[in-house]
């Protein structure tokens, strides 16, 4: 059977949730292998709404839903959006739900410095969620984390607990502030223990039965390419590898688990919080897509950042993820509007370039190249069929598929699960 890996190809925000959520409805399995609680995944099921920023999508339909290893897990988040969820009528117990046992914990002290470096960055400021997401994944790389496995032993951790203490009691220091309070710290993590260590286990060896049952296993990324930490808009990124090939080591699976890459792209481009981007409007139009696109944070409640489609960021997504398909969302916003652009490259300093330069003023100084397309004034919302769709709106996919190198699997036309046009199945690969 084939496995499917689900990737952001902008700045995250693209619609993965739907897509993850019409999937993992034919999936085995769901696996979250990057990210924390900083991912937003809206979800739409008949007339329930659901809202996930840290459970993997699966879990919504009984599927068998991993938290893997490279994700950063906030003990205290996950315990409120289970009791969220499950009062939401979700059945969660450990027949449908594990956490890795080797994922590194968010702390309270994590959160703690997030808030401390944003306020005190001014103008430098990254524009991360607060929510300790950076601090985490920098204990991890120091050899400094408190892990899941570590919620059973807590009594003997004193030189665990001796090398965070240091490091972050000089940190706080720098702020003015007092020092961790390690009893109060280790009475919290006592408490909240019970609730993760029922879910804890080797998920990797948990995969491999499943992956030699033949099982489908769908692999659900957070953020988008465009913020992994490597090959992102430096330095306003998210502190993990967003891309697909992060599915291996964040999971325990080998890299030939993957399987279909499927890249989830916006007919539009837009952004949260701080960072270059070059098809920007800060005009009507802009302000346009954000209102029909309902373009506010999941997780955040941000407003969104809007602009034009950019095939230069998308290709280099895809060419960089290894992406097979993309899924197109929200098509519909276009709906109405006279003409359309996409950006097609950029100059800079005289020269024109078919890539996205990786030194932060060089991605702030390029000027956009516009390919401008007329518009269509029929509806594509809800259409599940090509015949459905606008002649010009075929011609505008056409052309984004063209110009960003790689196919189109599949297209969504609303937030609902069964509004999506299929082009190519990514199970069936």
């Amino acid at each position: 059977m084939a496995n499917v890996t689900v990737i952001g190809a902008q700045w995250g925000d693209e619609g993965k949730g739907k897509i993850v959520d019409w999937l993992a409805s034919r999936a085995d399995a769901v696996v979250r292998f990057q990210g924390g609680h900083n991912a937003g995944h809206t979800l739409v099921v008949g007339d329930q709404v659901y809202k996930l920023s840290l459970l993997p999508s699966g879990i919504v339909t009984g599927t068998l839903s991993i938290i893997g290893n490279g994700v950063v897990l906030d003990p205290w988040h996950l315990r409120d959006e289970i009791a969220k969820l499950e009062g939401q009528g979700v059945v969660i117990n450990t027949s449908n739900f594990a956490i890795a046992d080797n994922c590194p914990l968010i702390l309270p002290i994590h959160r703690d410095l997030d808030g401390l470096r944003e306020t005190a960055a001014g103008s430098g400021k990254i524009g991360t969620t607060g929510r300790g997401i950076g601090p985490a994944y920098e204990d991890k790389v120091g050899r400094r984390a408190i892990r899941v496995c570590d919620l059973a032993h807590l009594d003997d951790l004193e030189s665990q607990f001796d090398r965070l203490c240091a490091h972050h009691d000089a940190l706080r220091a720098g702020f003015g502030q007092p020092p961790v309070d390690r009893a109060k710290l280790i009475a919290d993590l006592k408490e909240i223990a019970p609730s993760v260590l029922q879910f804890a286990e080797p998920v990797w060896k948990r995969l491999n039965t499943v992956k030699k049952a033949g099982a489908r296993i769908l692999f659900e990324g957070a953020q988008g390419v465009l913020l992994d930490v490597d090959h992102g808009t430096y330095p306003f990124v998210t502190s993990s590898n967003t891309v697909s090939g992060t599915a291996a080591s964040g999971s325990g699976l080998g890299p030939s688990a993957t399987g279909f890459v499927l890249g989830i792209v916006k007919a539009y481009t837009t952004r949260v919080g701080a960072g270059p981007f070059p098809t920007e409007l800060e005009d009507a139009v802009g302000q346009r897509l954000g209102e029909r696109g309902h373009e506010f944070g999941t997780v955040t409640g941000r407003k969104r950042r809007c602009g034009w489609f950019d095939a230069v960021l998308v290709r280099q997504s895809c060419a960089i993820s290894g992406v097979t398909g993309i899924a197109l969302t929200k098509v519909d916003v276009l709906d109405g509007m006279e003409t359309v652009k996409i950006c097609t490259g950029y100059r800079l300093n005289g020269k024109v370039l078919d890539y996205f330069p990786s030194h932060a003023a060089d991605q702030a100084n390029v000027e956009p190249i516009y390919e401008e397309m007329d518009g269509w004034s029929g509806t594509t919302a809800g259409a599940r069929s090509w015949a459905d769709l606008p002649a010009q709106a075929v011609k505008y996919i056409q052309r984004v598929q063209e110009l960003i190198e790689t196919p189109v699997a599949l297209v969504s036309t609303s937030p609902q699960r069964e509004d999506t046009i299929l082009v190519r199945d990514p199970f069936a690969d």
